[in-house]
């Protein structure tokens, strides 16, 4: 009997710890708009600051856009090359050695 208060009071403990998560205003715990959105309004910054946050999070988007678009052009091209190889009855690293060489 003992156990089973223990493993409930347990549980119930793991429960609020999830359910307090779930409101809090951490930014780690914020996994969508209307946690970011309670997150940014309890930092209580002024309209400067909100400007100066938002051209920043702008600046980072685009460059974490545009590091994706290079990794999708990489990707791409290293799909081309394999094709390439296929096609020339060569190995991935004699066609780049080729390449390389025809500069």
């Amino acid at each position: 009997m003992n156990n089973d208060l223990d493993l409930q009071s347990a549980i119930a403990a793991l429960d609020e710890y999830g359910y307090d998560k779930k409101l809090s205003t951490d930014l780690e715990q914020a996994r969508n708009k209307p946690q970011m959105m309670r997150y940014l309004k309890s930092m209580d910054y002024s309209i400067r600051r909100m400007k100066i946050l938002q051209d920043a999070v702008n600046s980072v988007v685009e460059e974490m856009e545009q590091d994706l678009l290079k990794q999708e052009q990489v990707q791409t091209f290293k799909t081309k090359v394999i094709n390439l190889s296929r096609e020339l009855n060569l190995s991935y690293d004699e066609v780049l050695r080729l390449m390389t060489a025809t500069k």
